[in-house]
């Protein structure tokens, strides 16, 4: 009985430790001189439900420090598939 105990403990620790929220996100000015109060009043005025309007925060300036997976930096040259192609087969002569 002891056991069934333990295990049960430790698998609802398992799931309880694996519903935890996304992390919290960093936010910074670059070449600019910003303080906490700043920080907190643009957070709050760009907070909508809970949820925190990333546009809202880019267009006061604030950069993302530690972007999510699903913000990814744009390839900066979209026409380059990543691909080496030699010059004898791009058809170029």
């Amino acid at each position: 009985m002891y056991w069934k105990t333990t295990i049960t403990a430790i698998v609802l620790g398992a799931v309880v430790s694996g519903c935890g929220g996304a992390p919290e996100r960093q936010w910074m000015k670059i070449n600019a001189q910003y303080s906490t109060a700043e920080f907190r009043r643009d957070h709050a005025a760009c907070s909508r439900g809970g949820r925190l309007d990333d546009t809202c925060m880019r267009g006061r300036g604030w950069v993302d420090v530690n972007p999510s997976k699903v913000e990814k930096a744009p390839d900066p040259d979209p026409t380059r598939s990543g691909v080496y192609v030699p010059p004898n087969q791009r058809g170029d002569r």
